[in-house]
């Protein structure tokens, strides 16, 4: 568990007192919303039928399909103090399912000039062995959404449903995965302010 710290900010080297965390508490309200999405989608007092630890395994494999390094590491991090069993299978599975994107085939008539085609990623026996079926679906899922978003569809939901996964859970996985998106690529912005030397147009 995390505590207290503020994870974008710690994902984006930012200290106290900082320029960037005075740029960032001049929006207090999205600074809390952000915090608050973490600490409910990874870190609920009561994660049901969605543990933390896959909370973790799938934010650690999320964190490696961007090739964000800081990210990788907190949430490889995270996943060794909680499932320490699972880090080596899920580091395999995130290098081997790495890519660039976003791509797929769109459904709509009017964009199919627009398709762009790619690898779909999905876990072989062993890795469904290893991890459980439950979570290798997770992993699967989340491919999807990352590299081929305009494939979402309900049909590509049934390798969850057979997995296990209800209707409630699989919402969450979905929002889990759209946060760190987000979450990644604001850290990963943020950085970049830093190291362009705009940090000091914020003084």
């Amino acid at each position: 568990m995390t505590g207290n710290a503020d994870i974008i900010d710690l994902l984006a080297g930012i200290e106290p007192g900082s320029p960037l965390a005075i740029l960032r508490d001049a929006r207090a309200q999205a600074r809390e919303h952000a915090q608050r999405s973490f600490e409910a989608l990874l870190e609920p007092t009561e994660p049901g039928s969605f543990p933390v630890g896959d909370r973790y395994a799938v934010a650690y494999f999320t964190a490696v399909l961007h090739q964000d390094e800081p990210a990788a590491a907190f949430y490889r991090d995270l996943l060794e103090d909680e499932d320490p069993d699972r880090v080596a299978v899920i580091t395999n599975v995130a290098e081997n399912a790495r890519g660039t994107g976003p791509y797929g085939d769109y459904r709509e008539p009017g964009l199919a000039a627009e398709s762009v085609p790619g690898p779909v990623w999905t876990p072989d026996a062993e890795t469904s062995t290893a991890l459980g079926d439950r979570l290798a679906a997770a992993l699967a899922h989340t491919h999807l959404l990352v590299f081929r978003p305009r494939e979402s569809s309900p049909a590509a939901l049934q390798g969850l449903a057979d997995a296990g996964w209800d209707a409630d859970d699989v919402v969450r996985l979905s929002q889990l995965v759209a946060f760190l998106a987000f979450q990644l690529r604001t850290a990963a912005g943020l950085r970049i302010l830093q190291s362009t030397n705009l940090e000091g147009a914020t003084r």
